[in-house]
C-alpha cells in the first residue's frame, strides 16, 4: 500500500497529533483527548515502561495500528514528575475549546514543554536543591556558562576556561546543560557524559542575538546595571537559556528579575577533584554522611538551597566572613532570640517558589494563602531584629518588607480556607463583589429565598396556601388554589389551569429562574476572573518577596550555624592578615557524628605558616587517621570561611584562597586512565596551580607505582612545594617512611606522625599528631585485623623479616644513601661529574619547571651519580 493510500486511512484526530508531533520530535506528547492524556507509538511503549500502565493498541489490525497508551488527565502531577526524572522532555498537549462549542475536531496546541531543567511542577522540584538549567558556550578563547532555576528566577553566569566552568558544573549539578549541536564531541571531551544534555542550532549561540533576547526581557538599554556587560562568553550562553524558555512555552518569566556575575575571584577555588574528595554535599558510596548533611539546621526550603551555595562558594572576604561570625556569635548569646526566629522561619513557605508561581500563572488559591501566611511571619523576624544590638542582624531587619498592602489585599479577597484548584469553587470571599455574593445566595440558598418570596406574596395577596413549585416545562410557577383566584394580581401571567388550581409565572420569578440555572456557571467565571486579576496584582510584589525570600535564607544559614555551635560545641575561629593556619584541638564534623555515642573523637593540633612548618610529612600505618586528619584540616577551613563556626577548641587563621586536595584513589577505566595515571592528573593541576594562600592536601602520593618510582615522585613533589616561591601551607601524609629523611635537608618540612601502640599481638591505634617521624607501617597488623587468614599472616611476616634482613640497605635506606652519596660529592669540588651538575641546575628555570621535568631531570642526575 503506498504512502498516499495510508494518509488517506489517517483519522483527523490522528493527522492533528502528527502535526502537532512533527513540531516536537524529540519530546513525549501527552494529547489530551475527553479525560485521558494519551501518547502514541513510541511515546507509547516509553511512557508504559517508565510508568507502569497498560499498553494498547489503537486501530488494532488495520494499516494504522498504533501503540497507545494513557492515564486520567487529572493524574498528571502524578505520572508528569515520573516522565520528567526519568530524563524525557515532556509536551503537554491540551484542548483550546470547549469541546461543546465545536462541532468539527477539537483545536488542540502545546500548552507547556516540561524538561528536566525546566520546570514549575512540585513533583519534579527537590525543596531542598535547586533545578538548574544550564547553557554552555565555546568561544574563541574561553567558555561562557549560564544557570538558570526557573522556579525560584535566580540566573546566573560566568565565563573561564573548562577547569572552571567544569568547577561550577560540580558545584550547580544542573539538571540539564544546553549545548551547540557542533559542540557535542568538546562538549563530551572536557565534561564527560554524566550530564543531560540537549543540542541547539547554532545560530543560537550568537553575541548581537544574545544582547538582544536580555535587553529585551530585563526592558533595559544594556546590561550594565548588572554587572555582566564584559562577560561576552557568559551573555552568549544566557541568551540561549531565555531562548530556550520561549521554545518551552514558558513565556510568563517576569519573576526573572535579574543575572548576576558568579565572581570567580571572591570565593575559595576548589577544583572538582577537592570537591568529590571532601565529600561536601554528595558522595559516591551508598549511604554515606556528607559535610552538608551533618550541618544542615535550616527550616525552609530557602535556607537549604542557599546553604548549599555557601559550601560550594566560600568566601575570601574577610570582612564579609567576619561579618557572619557576628551574626552567628550574637545568635549563640542570645538564645531567645535565635528560638524565637527559628520558630518563625518555621511558618514560612518556600516564598522563591510560590512567587515564581504567581509570575507563571501557576499558583492556586491555597499556595496564594501560603504566600501571605509567610508574609505574616517575617514580621515578627523584622521587629526582632530591628531591635537587635548587632548591625548586620539590624541591616536584615530593616531591609525585610513587611508587604502590608498584599497581605491585607489577600486576606480581605481569599477566603482562609481556600481550595487547591480555583475550579472546586469558594476561593474568593464575601464582600469582595456584589454580583458573586447574590449568585452564591441563589445557588446555595435556594430554598431559602424562594420561601422568603413565597411568604412575601402571601402576605402581601392575602392567599395562605400559595406555594411555589418547579417543573421542567416551564421552570418555576406560582400555584394558587381555584378558591383564591379572585385574589391573584393583575400583572401576575397565568400559564396553566388544573383541575382545582391556577399556575402562575411572574417577572421575579423568570429573573431568578435564569440566575439559578446560569448561576454556578456564572460563580465559576466571576472567581476565575477575579483570582486572575489577583495574582496579576501579585505580581507587581515579585521584587519585593524575592528580597525577602533572599534575607530570611541568609537569616536560615546564620541561625542553622548557631544551632551547629550549639549542639556540637563549635567555636568562633579567628581571621587575621596572616598566612598561619593554627588549629587547636580540631575534630572531623563528620565522624564525629558517626561514632558510637559515648565514644570521643580524638582531635588534633595542626599549625601550618610559610616560615618555619610550610609542610607537614605525616606517617603511620594505614587506619591510623592520616586521612582522617587531612580532611579535617580542609573542612576546618571551609566551615570558616562559609562564616560558620568550627569544630575544635580554637582557631586562628588567615584567609585561604585555594584548596587542593589529592586524597584517596580513583580510577577512570571508561576514559581509559588507572589509578596512577589519575593520580598523577590531579596532582600535576594542584602543583600548576597553587598560590602564597593556598592549602594543599596530598595523601598517599606515588602509591599507584612501584616503590622507588613512588618514592621518587613524592620527594620530588614535597620538594617543589618546599621550593616554590608561593609556599603553599600543605599537609603531605604518606607511608613512605623514607620521606622523614626530608626534615634535614629543608628547613620548612616538619615530621609527624599518627601515634600507635604496639600490643604483644596487635597494634592500638591512638590517632593522635605527635611530632616526629613513623619507622613502622603495621600493614601486617592491619591485614590480621581485616581477618586474613592465619596463614596469609603467618607467610607475610616471615617474608617481611627476610626482606628486612636482606635488602635493609636498599629498600629503607635507598634515598638516604642518594642522598649522602650526593653529600659526599659535594665537597668533591674539583671533580668534573660535580661542575657538570653544577652546570645542569643553574641552567634550570625552575619557575617554567613542570612537575615531570623536575622527576625526569633527577632520575637524569642520580644516573650520572651511578654511574661514578
Amino acid at each position: 500500500m503506498s504512502a498516499k493510500e495510508i494518509q488517506t486511512k489517517e483519522t483527523p484526530l490522528m493527522k492533528q497529533y502528527n502535526e502537532i508531533k512533527r513540531k516536537y520530535p524529540d519530546a513525549c506528547l501527552l494529547f489530551r483527548v475527553g479525560d485521558f492524556y494519551e501518547t502514541f507509538g513510541e511515546d507509547a511503549i516509553r511512557a508504559s515502561k517508565i510508568l507502569g500502565i497498560v499498553l494498547t493498541k489503537r486501530g488494532a489490525g488495520s494499516e494504522t495500528e498504533t501503540a497507545l497508551a494513557g492515564f486520567p488527565h487529572h493524574s498528571l502531577n502524578t505520572y508528569l514528575p515520573k516522565l520528567v526524572k526519568a530524563g524525557l522532555r515532556v509536551a503537554i498537549c491540551d484542548q483550546l475549546e470547549d469541546p461543546k462549542m465545536t462541532k468539527t475536531i477539537v483545536k488542540r496546541g502545546v500548552t507547556e514543554l516540561v524538561t528536566p531543567g525546566v520546570s514549575m511542577n512540585d513533583e519534579v522540584l527537590h525543596a531542598k536543591s535547586n533545578n538548574f538549567l544550564a547553557s554552555v558556550y565555546f568561544g574563541k578563547k574561553q567558555l561562557g556558562v549560564s544557570f538558570l532555576d526557573v522556579s525560584t528566577g535566580e540566573f546566573l553566569t560566568s565565563q573561564g576556561n573548562e577547569e572552571y566552568i567544569d568547577k561550577l558544573l560540580q558545584n550547580f549539578q544542573p539538571s540539564e546543560i544546553l549545548i551547540q549541536k557542533n559542540n557535542k564531541a568538546a562538549f563530551k571531551h572536557s565534561f564527560g557524559d554524566n550530564f543531560n544534555v540537549f543540542y541547539l542550532e547554532d545560530w543560537i549561540y550568537k553575541e548581537d542575538y544574545a544582547q538582544e533576547i536580555l535587553t529585551n526581557h530585563f526592558q533595559t538599554n544594556s546590561l550594565k546595571g548588572f554587572g555582566v556587560e564584559e562577560l561576552m562568553e557568559g551573555i552568549v550562553a544566557s541568551g540561549a537559556i531565555l531562548y530556550y524558555l520561549s521554545e518551552t512555552q514558558h513565556n510568563k518569566v517576569q519573576h526573572i528579575t535579574n543575572i548576576q556575575r558568579i565572581a570567580e575571584d571572591a570565593y575559595v577555588w576548589m577544583d572538582r577533584f577537592t570537591i568529590r574528595n571532601l565529600e561536601l554535599y554528595h558522595s559516591h558510596s551508598q549511604n554515606a554522611v556528607t559535610l552538608l548533611d551533618v550541618i544542615d539546621k535550616t527550616l525552609s526550603p530557602m535556607g537549604s538551597r542557599l546553604l548549599k551555595r555557601w559550601l560550594a562558594l566560600p568566601l575570601k572576604d574577610i570582612h564579609k566572613i567576619r561579618n557572619r561570625h557576628e551574626v552567628v556569635s550574637y545568635l549563640n548569646e542570645n538564645q531567645e532570640i535565635l528560638q524565637k526566629i527559628q520558630y518563625q522561619i518555621k511558618q514560612i513557605s518556600d516564598l522563591e517558589r510560590l512567587i515564581s508561581k504567581v509570575a507563571a500563572g501557576k499558583i492556586s488559591p491555597r499556595e496564594i494563602i501560603y504566600l501571605k501566611e509567610s508574609l505574616d511571619a517575617i514580621i515578627p523576624i523584622k521587629n526582632l531584629a530591628l531591635e537587635s544590638k548587632q548591625e548586620a542582624v539590624r541591616i536584615i531587619g530593616d531591609s525585610l518588607h513587611g508587604c502590608d498592602l498584599l497581605r491585607e489585599k489577600i486576606k480581605t479577597t481569599l477566603n482562609q480556607d481556600a481550595p487547591v484548584a480555583i475550579a472546586k469553587g469558594n476561593a474568593i470571599a464575601t464582600g469582595v463583589h456584589q454580583e458573586l455574593d447574590e449568585l452564591r445566595k441563589i445557588a446555595f440558598s435556594g430554598k431559602e429565598f424562594l420561601e422568603g418570596i413565597e411568604k412575601r406574596e402571601s402576605e402581601l395577596t392575602g392567599i395562605s396556601s400559595l406555594k411555589i413549585s418547579f417543573n421542567n416545562v416551564f421552570g418555576y410557577y406560582i400555584e394558587v388554589r381555584n378558591t383564591h383566584k379572585d385574589k391573584v394580581p393583575a400583572e401576575w401571567i397565568r400559564k396553566q389551569t388544573l383541575v382545582n388550581a391556577e399556575r402562575y409565572i411572574t417577572e421575579e420569578l423568570k429573573e431568578y429562574e435564569s440566575k439559578i440555572l446560569g448561576a454556578e456557571e456564572k460563580i465559576h467565571q466571576i472567581e476565575t476572573q477575579l483570582f486572575v486579576q489577583l495574582v496579576n496584582w501579585i505580581s507587581t510584589y515579585i521584587k519585593p518577596v524575592q528580597l525577602n525570600a533572599n534575607l530570611v535564607a541568609q537569616l536560615d544559614c546564620l541561625t542553622s550555624f548557631a544551632q551547629l555551635a550549639i549542639e556540637n560545641n563549635y567555636v568562633c575561629p579567628i581571621l587575621d592578615e596572616t598566612f598561619d593556619l593554627e588549629i587547636k584541638e580540631g575534630r572531623h564534623p563528620v565522624i564525629e557524628k558517626q561514632l558510637p555515642v559515648g565514644v570521643p573523637y580524638i582531635s588534633n593540633d595542626v599549625f601550618l605558616d610559610r616560615e618555619t612548618q610550610q609542610l607537614i610529612m605525616i606517617t603511620g600505618p594505614n587506619m591510623s587517621g592520616k586521612s582522617a586528619i587531612l580532611r579535617q584540616t580542609a573542612l576546618i577551613v571551609l566551615l570558616a570561611q562559609m562564616g560558620s563556626f568550627v569544630p575544635a577548641e580554637a582557631v586562628r587563621m588567615g584567609v585561604v584562597d585555594k584548596i587542593f586536595t589529592r586524597v584517596g584513589a580513583s580510577d577512570n577505566i571508561s576514559m581509559g586512565e588507572s589509578t596512577f595515571m589519575v593520580e598523577m592528573n590531579e596532582t600535576a593541576s594542584i602543583l600548576n596551580n597553587i598560590s602564597d594562600r593556598s592549602l594543599v592536601l596530598l595523601d598517599e602520593i606515588g602509591r599507584g607505582t612501584s616503590t622507588y618510582d613512588g618514592i621518587s615522585i613524592a620527594w620530588a613533589i614535597a620538594e617543589f612545594l618546599h621550593e616554590n616561591p608561593a609556599r603553599a601551607k600543605t599537609l603531605f601524609a604518606t607511608h613512605y617512611h623514607e620521606l622523614n629523611e626530608m626534615s634535614e635537608l629543608f628547613p620548612r618540612i616538619q615530621n609527624y606522625n599518627v601515634s600507635v601502640k604496639e600490643l604483644k599481638d596487635t597494634v592500638l591505634f591512638i590517632r593522635k599528631l605527635v611530632k616526629g617521624g613513623s619507622a613502622h607501617s603495621f600493614g601486617i597488623h592491619v591485614a590480621k585485623m581485616a581477618g586474613m587468614p592465619q596463614t596469609v599472616i603467618q607467610k607475610a611476616q616471615k617474608l617481611l623479616k627476610k626482606l628486612e634482613k636482606n635488602h635493609s640497605n636498599e629498600s629503607l635506606n635507598g634515598v638516604k644513601a642518594v642522598k649522602d652519596e650526593m653529600q659526599l660529592n659535594i665537597f668533591s669540588l674539583d671533580d668534573p661529574l660535580l661542575e657538570e651538575i653544577r652546570e645542569d641546575i643553574l641552567a634550570l628555570d625552575i619557575n617554567t619547571l613542570t612537575p615531570v621535568e623536575a622527576l625526569m631531570k633527577l632520575n637524569e642526575l642520580r644516573k650520572m651519580l651511578q654511574k661514578k
